[in-house]
Formats: structure tokens, C-alpha cells, sequence
């Protein structure tokens, strides 16, 4: 039984006032800097750092709802656990730190209002979301094009990286069980 979305997540919320609160600075700092009304590189920087945040954000919002126009399942190959997996996650103490992370939308992950299928194709769909966000991450290397300064934008990129593959690692991680779960269901 799917229930309807009333309210947003506080990460949710939070993302969406980091934005706001971005794109104004980002535009107001690019107006003083651009309209010549202060020259200083630090506007310009702040402008830069801001636009940049903003569009990291901006853009997992809108990749997030590109992503929900494909048939996403968990039980396609790519989403199958690999045997070299539970070792990289031993190594990496996934287990330690997956509850700490953010969950944009925690109550998709319900097994109160979700059946475990359901739960099992949101994973795969977060997972896909946080890949296509990788790549997007990279896009920010184009920026130094307009602005110079490759390392800063290759420290936001690797930044941003690092961000979403915690997410994938704690999807790919916890899928198993839940496919596990599925599995014994059906016997």
C-alpha cells in the first residue's frame, strides 16, 4: 500500500533553502562583481562557490525526477550483488556508518506503508540517482572555462563524488538483505 507524500524530509527541506539561499548570493555577488561595483576577487569567489553548490543540488533534483521516467528494477543484472562486494564493504565498515547518512525520503523505505519489492526497486532507483550524479559531478570540470581555477572545481567535483557514493555503497550494501527477504517470502 503506497501512502501519499505529505510533507518533505528535513533534508529535503534543507536542500531546497541551501539552494534558494545560494542562488541569491551567487546573484547578487556576480551582480557587484560582473556590474563593476566591487572588483574584488573574493566576490567573485563567493559568487563562483555559491553557483556551483547551487548547481550540484540543483541538478540531483532534477536528475532525481529524469530517473523516475525509467523502469528501474531490482532484479536487473546490474543491480545483482558482486562477489567481491562484502569484502569491499567489510573494508570500508559500511555497516558502522550507513545509518548515519542522510535519506532524502526516509518514508519510501518503509516496510510499514512498502511492500519489500517495492523497497528492493526504490533502492536500485536511489542507487541509479547517486550514479547519474557522479557523472553530473564531473560536468563542474567545464566551469574553468569561464572562470579558471581547474583544482577548486576538481576539489567540488571530487567532493561531490565522494557525497553520492556513500549513498550507493549503503544501497548496494542493504539491497541483498532485502532481496534475501524477498526470496524466502516466495519458498
Amino acid at each position: 500500500m503506497k501512502k501519499e507524500k505529505t510533507k518533505k524530509s528535513g533534508p529535503a527541506i534543507f536542500m531546497y533553502c541551501v539552494i534558494t539561499l545560494c542562488l541569491i548570493i551567487s546573484t547578487f555577488c556576480f551582480y557587484l562583481y560582473y556590474g563593476n561595483i566591487i572588483n574584488k576577487g573574493a566576490i567573485l569567489w563567493t559568487g563562483v562557490t555559491c553557483f556551483t553548490i547551487m548547481y550540484h543540488l540543483w541538478l540531483r533534483l532534477i536528475m532525481g525526477n529524469v530517473t523516475k521516467l525509467f523502469k528501474i528494477e531490482y532484479t536487473m543484472g546490474w543491480f545483482k550483488e558482486r562477489s567481491f562486494e562484502k569484502k569491499l564493504y567489510k573494508f570500508l565498515k559500511v555497516k558502522s556508518w550507513k545509518d548515519k547518512a542522510l535519506t532524502y525520503n526516509p518514508e519510501l523505505f518503509s516496510l510499514k506503508d512498502y511492500s519489500l519489492q517495492s523497497i528492493a526497486n526504490t533502492m536500485c532507483k536511489a542507487e541509479t540517482d547517486h550514479l547519474v550524479n557522479v557523472a553530473i559531478s564531473l560536468s563542474t570540470l567545464l566551469f574553468p572555462l569561464l572562470w579558471g581555477q581547474l583544482w577548486i572545481f576538481a576539489l567540488t567535483a571530487f567532493l561531490a563524488i565522494l557525497f553520492d557514493i556513500q549513498f550507493v555503497l549503503i544501497q548496494r550494501y542493504n539491497r541483498p538483505r532485502v532481496v534475501r527477504l524477498i526470496e524466502k517470502k516466495k519458498h
